[in-house]
């Protein structure tokens, strides 16, 4: 909290300035706008700083001084509402002039200019108290209230008045942080309707009305404040996090913060695992094209954002098992689906009766596809690996279909050769073997229709990922393969991956560095 004493209020030599009148149905008072507080600290900075000394001009020129006519402030009628004007409340000077605010010369007596804005609340001529808040350097506001009103509403002001015998006349509040929203706040005591008063003010203004709500004991306006936040939307994660920040520190002080929390927490205690699965399911059934493409690619960021928080809440196992049995129920329906497809007769039914089923095709290896990358960013794709490279039987069908209704299954091979030439993945040398035996020579019958249909197909990068996985093979293994590899090669030309790199390695590890191993062996033992 900030300094609070008693004080006299100085009379004189100050420089106040102009603020507008807010009216309420309650009465009257005043609420100055950032812009007042503002200017006026702009307008103190400006006399504070040192002028520059000008060369003596040959001649002087003498002008008039500029004589300020002084207007009373129009009431802010988008704000409120106008009374009359001999109920309007004002703040009189020392003089008897009626002026909200005056302006004066000040005197220089060696100190700095000091500028204060007297703010007047209630009835004009009732207020009993003053109390003064002392912002910046050089910079205070004065304001006229009333110690009933305060008692009533704050339990800072309560303890401070009431524990004195003899009665106070005015009161300092020194070092505060937020002059603007310590005067509002004071404001708000004197309106009944606080809800109204705080609409259309920004989340910001209000969390700092309920940053001094707090500090003086406002209980009436912290809950109009929290009533407002959970009502207003918050716009962006920044605003959210002032929000949240500002809210759990209310709750360690007991006060009713659990609506406004509802909406970034909830007390239904469903397991993560259940609604993660369920938004896959969701992803996986649906069957428009740009909705699921989008949301595929949604769920896939929100899920690798959340991979670590979903390892250390201890569902991460839960979710890996629910993903590995879609692929389960993918991997055979993509079968079913390869056995009707390869059936005598089929090419030659119309399209409207083989259109569904090679969509359907088409489908679910787009669904392997998705569970797949979220499998490796979940770093658990080593079983995904080893599932689809037993798959022999989908395998052989698959040289029995059309290019066309298979080469997307191939998308999942060259998916894994680029996961393990990257080290995205680790699976064991006979998955590896294994995988390259099933599904190498399916991925080179496709390799044209790959370059030439799919969008997102990236042929450096397979071909780098399939070199690099037959490289980490037994040297014999390396042979065979490459060997198989280079009769393709020499037919088909661009239509099939270019291996020469991973052929080069490996004729190097062959010839190059078994002869100079050898020649070693020869030298010491002839030695």
């Amino acid at each position: 909290m900030a300094e609070f004493r008693v004080a006299r209020v100085e009379q004189g030599h100050t420089k106040i300035r102009n603020v507008p009148i807010a009216v309420t149905p309650e009465g009257f008072w005043c609420c100055p706008s950032p812009v007042v507080f503002q200017k006026t600290l702009k307008s103190q900075n400006l006399q504070s700083k040192p002028r520059p000394s000008s060369p003596p001009s040959k001649t002087s020129v003498q002008k008039k001084p500029n004589t300020l006519n002084e207007r009373k402030p129009t009431p802010n009628s988008s704000r409120s509402k106008l009374l009359p004007d001999d109920q309007r409340s004002v703040t009189s000077d020392a003089n008897g002039n009626n002026a909200l605010a005056t302006e004066r010369p000040l005197k220089q007596n060696g100190e700095n200019l000091r500028h204060k804005v007297a703010i007047e609340f209630g009835e004009h001529g009732t207020s009993d108290l003053k109390v003064v808040l002392c912002g910046k350097p050089g910079f205070s506001v004065k304001m006229s209230v009333h110690k009933n009103v305060l008692v009533e509403n704050s339990t800072f002001f309560a303890d401070k008045l009431c524990q004195r015998q003899s009665p106070i006349s005015c009161l300092e509040v020194g070092d505060c942080d937020d002059v603007e929203s310590y005067v509002e706040t004071v404001g708000l005591m004197y309106c009944k309707e606080m809800k109204h008063r705080l609409i259309k003010q920004s989340v910001s203004r209000v969390l700092r009305i309920l940053k001094v709500a707090e500090l003086i004991g406002f209980q009436r306006c912290m809950h109009s404040c929290l009533e407002y936040l959970e009502a207003v939307p918050w716009v962006g994660d920044e605003e959210e996090e002032k929000v949240l920040s500002s809210v759990l520190r209310l709750k360690q002080n007991n006060v009713g913060v659990t609506p406004l929390l509802k909406r970034v927490s909830s007390d239904v205690s469903s397991p993560l695992n259940d609604t993660v699965t369920h938004v896959i399911e969701l992803v996986l059934k649906s069957n428009e094209e740009r909705g699921r493409r989008e949301m595929k690619s949604l769920v896939l960021k929100l899920l690798r954002e959340n991979n670590t928080h979903l390892d250390s809440s201890g569902t991460a196992e839960m979710v890996n098992e629910n993903i590995y049995s879609f692929c389960r129920s993918c991997m055979n329906s993509l079968l079913m689906l390869f056995r009707q497809a390869a059936e005598p007769g089929f090419v030659d039914k119309s399209l409207d009766s083989k259109g569904p089923v090679m969509r359907q095709i088409a489908l679910q290896a787009d669904n392997l596809l998705w569970l797949l990358e979220i499998l490796i960013d979940r770093q658990a794709a080593e079983e995904f690996a080893h599932t689809w490279g037993s798959q022999k039987e989908l395998a052989t069908i698959h040289a029995k279909l059309p290019t066309v209704s298979r080469h997307l299954v191939s998308c999942i091979t060259a998916r894994l050769f680029v996961g393990i030439g990257r080290g995205e993945m680790l699976p064991s040398k006979d998955t590896r073997q294994l995988l390259l035996q099933t599904w190498l020579q399916p991925l080179i019958d496709d390799y044209c229709w790959l370059q030439h249909s799919c969008r997102s197909f990236d042929r450096k990068l397979v071909e780098e990922g399939i070199g690099r996985t037959i490289l980490t093979l037994p040297l014999e293994d390396q042979q065979n393969i490459l060997l198989s590899w280079l009769g393709s090669f020499l037919k088909a030309g661009d239509n099939c991956p270019n291996l020469q790199r991973a052929f080069e390695v490996w004729w190097r590890r062959t010839f190059v560095k078994s002869n100079v191993e050898l020649q070693g062996s020869l030298l010491n033992s002839d030695g």
